[in-house]
């Protein structure tokens, strides 16, 4: 995956969360009627985003009657990248350094502690 990938700012990422949620093309006209609810941005505002998302490699501009937006990377897939530089960044790349961190703070409560659990039994061969 791209580094460009990395930079994407909080505003950027607005517009791509509105993108994820189309599960397809949308025109200017659309990602500007979903942003209206969440921001005040200008036309203007939201095409220099859109040009900066292009530049960074992580949404595609297609010309039509007009220009028609679509990510090329699924939020999965930021997702995981995002969450995988914190862990380098913050925690040596240690996941299990990330969990205790949480279990520390008190951050996940006993079902969340319960589904993981259960997510880490799936892979256990012994059952």
């Amino acid at each position: 995956m791209s580094k460009l990938v990395t930079k994407i700012t909080d505003s950027e990422m607005e517009v791509m969360r509105v993108l994820w949620e189309a599960d397809g093309e949308l025109p200017l006209a659309d990602i500007r009627k979903h942003l209206m609810q969440t921001s005040n941005w200008e036309t203007s505002t939201i095409k220099t985003l859109l040009r900066r998302l292009c530049q960074k490699g992580v949404v595609l501009a297609t010309k039509k009657e007009v220009f028609y937006y679509k990510p090329l990377i699924s939020k999965e897939e930021y997702a995981e990248h995002t969450t995988q530089r914190l862990i380098d960044r913050l925690y040596s790349g240690s996941a299990k350094n990330l969990v205790a961190s949480l279990l520390g703070n008190k951050k996940l409560d006993d079902t969340d502690i319960e589904e993981l659990r259960t997510m880490f039994k799936v892979g256990d061969k012994d059952e």
